[in-house]
């Protein structure tokens, strides 16, 4: 009973963070949904890619790798430089997990942008158990996510409506992304890098090739530079 109590109180202590991300989380879900369903996929597509990936940008990738001819190679690549960010989040999170068992197997796999903010900054009150409130705000975006896009993809089915245009949310998303971005940075070195490398790569390679070439590119500019960059002072105070 104790016990039962503790984890109801995680429950609570960690909702409020999340309420946020609903916001976000739900619309765009609901949007992806949609999408698959308008490049030709069922609801089935998007609620097992939500529940199995749970990586927002790389899902909205996979539509156009799903629809591509067969590169296992290059999808990997793509994936995994997409995702790579997650590399130093998870650095970031080794000593938090320590110690939490079972549950953090599920919070590896469900850190998310969102997520790794929140249980990486939240104020978590004494009395409230560690583990068990990160294991809420990850399930949570998790379920919000999951729900959107399951959702999405059965209305896209059943509803008839003007979708036109609907496949130019990833587009929009990222752009998002990067105005978002740009207005964080104290100097826009990285949203420069990326611009730089993207251009140089779309030259040389070419529209249908130039992704892959430009995150690698991207990848090692911000490594190499990337203490020239912190000592400029990228981020507001």
């Amino acid at each position: 009973m104790e016990k039962d109590k503790s984890i109801l109180k995680a429950l609570k202590a960690a909702f409020p963070y999340t309420v946020p991300i609903f916001a976000g989380f739900w619309f765009l879900g609901f949007a992806y949904g949609v999408y698959m369903h308008v490049s030709g996929f069922s609801f089935l597509y998007p609620m097992l890619m939500s529940l199995t990936i749970f990586g927002g940008s790389l899902e909205f990738v996979a539509v156009t790798m799903l629809l591509a001819p067969f590169a296992p190679v290059q999808c990997f690549i793509l994936a995994l430089l997409i995702q790579a960010r997650h590399l130093f989040y998870g650095i970031s999170m080794l000593d938090l997990y320590k110690g939490l068992g079972w549950k953090r197997l599920y919070l590896i796999f469900g850190m998310c942008d969102e997520t790794f903010s929140i249980n990486y900054t939240a104020d978590i009150p004494a009395d409230v158990d560690r583990g068990w409130f990160m294991f809420f705000v990850t399930l949570l975006n998790h379920f919000y996510w999951f729900s959107g896009s399951t959702i999405g993809g059965l209305v896209g089915s059943l509803i008839r409506f003007n979708t036109e245009g609907l496949d130019f949310v990833m587009t929009a998303m990222f752009v998002v992304i990067f105005l978002n971005q740009w207005d964080k940075e104290k100097h826009p070195y990285t949203a420069l890098i990326g611009l730089g490398c993207s251009a140089l790569c779309l030259v040389i390679f070419g529209p249908d090739s130039f992704m892959v070439p430009a995150m690698i590119c991207i990848l090692t500019a911000l490594t190499l530079l990337r203490a020239p960059i912190e000592k400029g002072g990228v981020w507001e105070k």
